[in-house]
């Protein structure tokens, strides 16, 4: 397809397990002629792919690539006439910098689709046994990066509402700042919070604690990356639904998916490998 202008296509891939990936979004993996992905990208999701690997991952204090040199590759290879996806965890719009990346392609005319993904910040705390909402227990969800930038004095937490469960994102490294700043905004010191590792993959760890505990209990549990933080009443809920969180992540993992995708058609659904 080299010649006319391509088009670039972000991709959901997921909170972790390969599995996850929406069927539209495999379909146009497997179409691609040139994939830019990041560091939380399941490398399954990539084998036998007929197509240009390119490893733009970012992590924090790591950043293999700058921002603006990997949307000028996403402006350069749909110039050159290529199909391209633009992979990113979760789903790519949840604090993936989709939008400055679509923005520069607007602005130059490059065509370009959002398939949305399944973000970590609800298939994670689900997978641990947390529902981020639940009946008579909360009813709004706040997701949020635990990150700042640097021209502004805090992060972006709300007020405390005991109906309101807060995801934080990327918040391991800077939990003695958030945890505080939770505190000053009215959240009680005893309310639940759960750090979720590696969520929706065979790493998975859960460590259960309280506001006032939060930065404490991290540390001694000596999590790493990435690590997301649920907030709120909801977490109490795990005592009840987390006896079916092992047997679940071993029945997903036993053994490495096979990535299939369904093609539609007017006889059904049936299974196809990705085109070689």
């Amino acid at each position: 397809m080299h010649g006319a202008t391509g088009r670039v296509v972000f991709v959901g891939a997921g909170p972790g397990d390969p599995d996850l990936i929406t069927l539209r979004g495999w379909r146009i993996l497997c179409e691609a002629d040139v994939v830019l992905y990041d560091s939380l990208v399941d490398a399954r999701l990539l084998e036998d792919l007929d197509a240009e690997l390119v490893f733009v991952g970012k992590r924090c204090g790591d950043h293999h690539m700058p921002q603006e040199a990997i949307t000028e590759l996403l402006v350069r290879f749909a110039r050159d006439g290529r199909r391209v996806v633009r992979l990113k965890g979760g789903d790519p719009t949840v604090l993936g910098r989709t939008g400055e990346e679509a923005l520069r392609l607007s602005q130059l005319g490059i065509p370009f689709e959002i398939v949305p993904g399944v973000s970590s910040a609800v298939a994670a705390p689900a997978l641990a046994g947390i529902p981020v909402t639940h009946r008579g227990v909360a009813d709004a969800v706040c997701i949020l990066s635990a990150h700042r930038q640097e021209d502004e004095p805090e992060l972006s937490i709300p007020p405390y509402h005991p109906r309101t469960t807060l995801v934080l994102l990327m918040a391991l490294q800077t939990v003695g700042t958030w945890s505080p700043q939770l505190l000053e905004r009215g959240y009680p010191a005893d309310l639940p919070v759960a750090f979720v590792n590696a969520g929706a993959t065979a790493r998975q760890r859960v460590v259960v604690t309280t506001v006032a505990r939060a930065a404490a209990d991290a540390r001694s549990a000596a999590l790493d990356s990435p690590t997301l933080a649920v907030v709120g009443r909801v977490v109490s809920l795990r005592d009840k639904l987390a006896a079916y969180e092992g047997a679940l992540l071993r029945s997903r993992h036993e053994d490495a998916p096979v990535m299939h995708m369904l093609a539609f058609t007017a006889g059904g659904a049936r299974e196809e490998s990705c085109p070689s």
